[in-house]
């Protein structure tokens, strides 16, 4: 089980990563085949989703962005949605008011374990869980274009602390 803090954690030489010019362009395209315009604004939060290994806020986004030309939070709330629908980020749950996202492009679908204390976040797959999700939708007569699954309550570290 992997454990996602909820700030932005990037690895080294990133930038250089051929995989991020693979998918910026998969985002150019997507942007184009809508009819969007491709602005510097675009590619730097799309860049900076695709980059980032944790999960984040807008506000945490924008922090990061912050001095970069142009990198408002208004064209951040706007460019959310596109990502979403590009199908390089997904709204993974809110907290406090706020919606936190995960880079999903290229990652194997996963779950989440979310302590309710501290904050943690602990990532996991159940490869019988697409199955499952296939078998109720067909029971149901249901189209299914997806799932999440979270479990939240306390992780053992914030157990032991009571």
């Amino acid at each position: 089980m992997a454990e996602k803090s909820s700030s932005f954690n990037f690895k080294k030489n990133d930038k250089n990563d051929p995989d991020l010019a693979k998918e910026l362009e998969s985002f150019r395209a997507f942007l184009k085949s809508r009819g969007h315009r491709i602005t510097r604004e675009r590619e730097s939060i799309a860049e900076a989703v695709l980059l980032n290994r944790g999960h984040f806020d807008v506000d945490e986004l924008f922090l990061h962005l912050k001095g970069r030309e142009g990198v408002s939070k208004a064209s951040i709330y706007r460019t959310i949605p596109i990502l979403i629908e590009s199908g390089l980020l997904a709204a993974v749950y809110l907290e406090n008011g706020h919606m936190h996202y995960e880079r999903v492009y290229g990652r194997e679908h996963h779950s989440h374990l979310r302590c309710t204390a501290c904050g943690r976040i602990f990532e996991f797959s159940v490869p019988q869980l697409p199955v499952l999700e296939q078998e109720i939708a067909e029971q149901e007569g249901f189209k299914s274009e997806g799932h999440k699954f979270e479990i939240w309550g306390l992780c053992s570290k914030c157990r032991d602390d009571e």
